[in-house]
Parts: structure tokens; C-alpha cells; sequence
């Protein structure tokens, strides 16, 4: 079986997420991603627990992926960041939007250098607007969009940050679709393409109850957790939903029918409490919850730790969660490639690597540089290997 994206170069700039996530599912898919780091090394090295120098976060965005270190401050570093550009098919980026036009690696240079580079570039506000200059990161973003209030809405908490990078990731999703499209195109026309993506963008389109908002509507709660005898599960659909399966099914009642003026909270508060004697006391274990969720077709799961995902049964067949090389003589755990296909083949391929790993190695294979050639520009890398 082929990687389908085998041959393809990329040569990735991007720091923490965003691009660095596009640019290790690119190596999933078979492309040679080259990180480019400046000498203090992407911060995300830091995060994490370190196995032979190489942090967990930074492990998990960056597998597979080769290393150079290269100042970008430095003339001989543009130099060669420019020599492997006219080579690349790919560049990803995730600088302020003013950041490469003043390194002198913006899209209208670059394009005269190599005509096929497709650029994609993730800024948080994209450019040309009164946002552009702000920095940032994916609290912020989800801040700005709406996601925290609507959370806090929903839950009648304080607001507060949500439990992942939601922005950097749909940013960096959303990237990728438009620099494989802009690929295809390519194979018609022969150009290539800048690709910008904002995580404002990106984000507001993922969003799938944006349109409440737009509409002016409050959006209600769809999805609940419930105590039952198997634990705590979600259950999908808003309460009315449930109770009117209970109701109807299993004939559970909120006691109020002889009841005379009844006000809405008294009954929700009833309907709660008989529904949770049902899955508590009624369904006396995890099998009759289940075997009663299941009967009334309603989608549950269980609220699990992100440390116990590999017991779920999906996860183990998938090989959802893979080893690879620790690069200290064992293995380590890393989330695997999402994709799976029939003809073609996608997976992690390695672990991450050290800072200016491969300098040498990369000079030599994309540019055929000689060792000699390669010491001219030496003044521009950072060789070292463990941290």
C-alpha cells in the first residue's frame, strides 16, 4: 500500500498548533514535512513530559516530521530557507499576518521563486484588518466567537476556557482543506496558491449553532449527563426528549397527574427525579440501563477519562492510539492518523524530532548540496540534537 501523498514536500514554519497539527497529518499522509525552527526552538518543546528530550506536545503535533534549525534573522538563514522553498510543493505558516512579508518570504517573492508553492498561512484575525496585529491563541478565539458564553449559558457556570484548543485545531482542518484543494487545482492550471485561513473563520464556520445566533435565538441544552446504576452516561437529546420516551415506553410517571395547578419548574423538577429513580433504582445495574437505552434508541456514552479512551472498543480495533519510537530505545504512545482507506495508507510514521536534527541531511537531499557547500551556511544553523 502507497501513501497518497508521497513525494510531496513541505517545509513547515509554524509554531504551538494550528500548523504544526497540518503539518503532521501532511506526514500521516505520506508527505516529507520539514520543521524549520529558529535556534530557541518552538516553545511547545517544553510542554509535557520529556522522553529523550522531546516533550509530549511537542511529540504529538510534530511526529514524523524532519528537523532543520535555522535563524531567520540571519541573511544566510533566509537564504536557505529560500533555497528549500523553490523546492517545496508546500509552506505552512502561522505567523502575524506582516511577519514573512518582513522576513522577505511573503507569497509575491516566494511565487517568483517557485511558481507551483502552495502557502497556506493561519493567523488568528487574518490580514488586512484592525484585528490583524493582535495576538492570538485559541482561548482567545474561542472568546471572541461566542463559544465560552454559549457555554456558560448552558451550564449556568461562571465562564470559563474550554478543555481544548478547539480554534487551532478547526483552523488547522479547515487549512488543510484549502492547500489540498489549491494542490488538485494545481495539477489543472500548474500555479500554485496562497491559502489564508483565520481562526475567527474557521471557527465561526464549524461553529454548528452559529445560526442560533445569527438569528437571534438562544440556543437550548441538547445533550445531558445522567446518573444511572452504570455510571455516569451523556445521553443524547434535551429532557423533554428522554422523558418522553420514559413516558411512553416504560410508562414512568411524574406522580403530578391528579395535581392541580402545577407550574413548569414543579414539573421538570419531578420529571428529573423520576427519571433518575429509573436509572438508578428501576435499572438495578449497567446491563438494564443499557438494555433500556438501547430499546428507546437513545445514543448514550460513557463519561470517561481521556486516559481510559484506549478501552473503548472502537479505539483498540482502529488502533486509534499507536507506538512509535521514543527515540531512547522504547516506544511511546502517540494518537494516530484519523484516516483510513482501502487502497492507500496513512499513519505515523516516527517520533518527533530533535532541534536541527536533520540540518545536513535535508540540504543534501532536497537542495544536492555538498558537505562544502553546506559550510557556507553553517553560521545560519543550530546543530544540536538533544536538548
Amino acid at each position: 500500500m502507497s501513501f497518497p501523498l508521497t513525494g510531496l514536500k513541505v517545509l513547515d514554519l509554524s509554531r504551538v498548533l494550528a500548523g504544526p497539527f497540518a503539518g503532521r497529518m501532511l506526514s500521516d499522509l505520506g508527505a516529507d514535512v520539514v520543521k524549520l525552527e529558529p535556534p530557541e526552538g518552538d516553545v511547545s518543546r517544553h510542554w509535557g513530559v520529556k522522553r529523550s528530550g522531546i516533550s509530549g506536545y511537542y511529540h504529538q503535533q510534530n511526529a514524523g516530521k524532519r528537523n532543520i534549525s535555522v535563524d531567520l534573522h540571519h541573511p544566510k538563514g533566509v537564504l536557505i530557507a529560500k533555497s528549500l522553498l523553490a523546492q517545496a510543493d508546500v509552506l505552512i505558516e502561522n505567523f502575524r499576518p506582516d511577519v514573512m512579508e518582513r522576513l522577505g518570504l511573503d507569497y509575491d517573492t516566494l511565487a517568483e521563486i517557485n511558481p507551483r508553492l502552495i502557502m497556506l498561512s493561519i493567523s488568528g484575525f487574518g490580514s488586512n484588518n484592525a484585528d490583524s496585529r493582535r495576538a492570538a491563541y485559541a482561548p482567545i478565539i474561542h472568546a471572541e466567537t461566542g463559544l465560552i458564553a454559549r457555554q456558560a449559558d448552558l451550564t449556568g457556570a461562571f465562564p470559563t476556557e474550554l478543555p481544548l484548543s478547539v480554534a487551532d485545531t478547526n483552523a488547522a482542518m479547515h487549512g488543510l482543506v484549502g492547500l489540498l484543494a489549491a494542490l488538485y487545482a494545481r495539477e489543472q492550471s500548474g500555479r500554485g496558491d496562497h491559502v489564508e485561513i483565520s481562526m475567527v473563520d474557521a471557527t465561526i464556520v464549524t461553529n454548528d449553532g452559529m445560526h442560533y445566533a445569527l438569528e437571534g435565538k438562544k440556543m437550548g441544552v441538547a445533550n445531558e449527563v445522567y446518573e444511572t446504576s452504570g455510571g455516569l452516561l451523556m445521553l443524547a437529546g434535551e429532557f423533554r426528549y428522554v422523558w418522553k420516551l420514559l413516558n411512553s415506553i416504560y410508562n414512568v410517571s411524574d406522580g403530578l397527574e391528579e395535581v392541580q395547578n402545577v407550574s413548569l419548574d414543579e414539573k421538570i423538577k419531578a420529571r428529573r427525579a423520576a427519571s433518575k429513580h429509573f436509572l438508578t433504582k428501576t435499572c438495578r445495574n449497567r446491563g438494564e440501563v443499557i438494555n433500556a437505552l438501547d430499546r428507546m434508541n437513545i445514543a448514550w456514552g460513557d463519561v470517561r477519562q481521556a486516559s481510559d479512551v484506549q478501552k473503548l472498543a472502537s479505539v483498540e480495533a482502529r488502533t486509534s492510539i499507536a507506538e512509535v519510537d521514543d527515540r531512547a530505545g522504547g516506544k511511546r504512545l502517540i494518537p494516530s492518523s484519523p484516516y483510513k482507506y482501502k487502497h492507500l495508507e496513512s499513519k505515523v510514521r516516527a517520533g518527533a524530532p530533535h532541534l536541527g536534527e536533520h540540518n545536513e541531511e535535508v540540504l543534501k537531499q532536497w537542495l544536492g548540496w555538498s558537505t562544502e557547500q553546506i559550510s557556507t551556511v553553517q553560521s545560519a544553523f543550530v546543530n544540536t540534537t538533544r536538548e
